[in-house]
């Protein structure tokens, strides 16, 4: 009898377990446990929606970083790239936007820069300067720009003034103009107007009279190899204007030369007039830009400008302008 009630005592284990009324053992050490699947129904899987970080561009900003392929593109964006003659350089020389080209940083992957590109044979009528120009909006506040300046020439024998600039002006309405305005960056690699070679020189001005000339300024000036990549900023607010080359403060400027007049944003390739070096040779000189900024009624520190650029650049914002125009729109121009 044994042997069946064996038989029936493990009957009764086999039933209890297939019915799920015995409790389950761990496993013993060292054996991994599996556990099958679960029906859709039991735990449902959470569903993944991929956000996008958007970062709104800071108020009363103006920034470009040239990330550009065409020039209508700039244009579209309110940019003037001058034609024609005029003010400053050489009597009878030519402006040309074709001057105006884009390229790849060849320092930094996936950044893109704008370049001027200025020549000249030693004639007037083959001397080309380059200018470009954004709107007439801008007054107080903090103004940058990343640049790129040359000791040489790209091509052809070197010896021009040239002048590689970052400023802001009003337009020439009339001379002596008391609501005239201008604040320059002014870099001579061969010198200019009496001054030695590597002159960068730092200006605000009062007034101008171009026909015979006189001019009402202030201006400082230090002489260095300024070759290379540089931050410039120059802060107009609360009656004092301070000019910084890569952090550092080189000139302040306060009393009548405070600019009083909304002006525009400008750079500049050109040749001062009776500053060629007489040869006939072709040659051609380039100034690099990488990007501008503006941060309307704020004075911002090199450091906090710096801090602004990268925030737009990691949001991904190639180009936001939104500086009010004031109570009057003003024409922009680009002849000066």
């Amino acid at each position: 009898m044994r042997p069946i009630c064996r038989l029936t005592l493990f009957s009764l284990l086999f039933l209890l377990m297939a019915n799920g009324c015995m409790p389950q053992a761990a496993a013993p050490a060292g054996v991994r446990e599996v556990s099958s699947p679960s029906s859709p129904t039991d735990a449902p899987t959470p569903s993944f929606t991929p956000t996008t970080l958007v970062v709104p561009a800071p108020s009363n900003t103006f920034f470009d970083d040239f990330s550009y392929a065409a020039q209508d593109e700039m244009t579209s964006h309110g940019w003037i790239l001058r034609d024609g003659t005029g003010w400053p350089g050489v009597t009878g020389a030519s402006f040309r936007s074709e001057n105006v080209s884009f390229l790849e940083d060849a320092e930094l992957p996936g950044n893109r820069l704008l370049r001027m590109s200025s020549s000249t044979d030693g004639s007037a009528a083959n001397t080309f300067q380059t200018q470009i120009c954004h709107g007439r909006k801008y007054l107080e506040g903090t103004y940058a720009a990343r640049v790129h300046f040359s000791n040489e020439p790209a091509s052809g024998p070197d010896g021009d003034q040239v002048v590689e600039t970052f400023y802001t002006i009003t337009p020439y309405d009339k001379p002596l103009d008391p609501d005239y305005s201008e604040m320059d960056f002014e870099y001579l690699p061969n010198g200019g107007w009496g001054l030695p070679p590597i002159t960068f020189a730092f200006t605000t001005w009062e007034t101008v009279q171009i026909e015979p000339w006189n001019a009402d300024n202030i201006s400082n000036r230090r002489i260095e190899n300024t070759a290379g990549w540089h931050t410039l900023v120059v802060q107009a607010m609360d009656g004092t204007v301070r000019y910084f080359v890569d952090g550092k403060q080189v000139a302040v400027h306060t009393g009548n030369y405070y600019p009083d007049a909304p002006m525009s944003i400008n750079f500049n390739l050109w040749f001062i007039n009776d500053g060629l070096n007489g040869s006939s040779e072709a040659r051609s000189y380039q100034e690099e830009i990488d990007w501008v900024f503006h941060a309307a009624d704020a004075a911002l520190m090199p450091d906090q400008v710096e801090q602004k650029v990268q925030e737009l650049r990691q949001a991904g914002t190639g180009f936001v302008d939104n500086v009010t125009a004031g109570s009057s729109a003003l024409e922009p121009l680009c002849d000066l």
